[in-house]
């Protein structure tokens, strides 16, 4: 079997800087990878945000061409737009 010698300060300190350095690294990277995940989420959020808006700006559109479908169905507005593109 292997001899078993006690390790000296030197190799300790070693160990021990090695152990810490490897240790900060490590919340180095996990803190990197936070802020990261925290800008995507804020991105997200803005174009949800954006998509809400662009629905709601379709949606008001969708009612405004209605009421306009049924200015155009009555016999009036037809009439009028007629007239305007030049029917006589």
């Amino acid at each position: 079997m292997a001899d078993k010698r006690p390790l000296s300060p030197e190799k300790a300190t070693r160990i021990a800087v090695g152990a810490t350095v490897g240790g900060v690294l490590l919340v180095l990277f996990l803190v990197v990878v936070l802020i990261i995940q925290f800008v995507q989420i804020g991105v997200q959020n803005r174009m949800e945000d954006e998509l809400n808006e662009q629905i709601a700006r379709y949606e008001q559109q969708i009612s405004d061409g209605e009421d306009k479908i049924t200015y155009y169905e009555e016999g009036n507005g037809l009439y009028y737009l007629a007239r305007k593109h030049g029917w006589q």
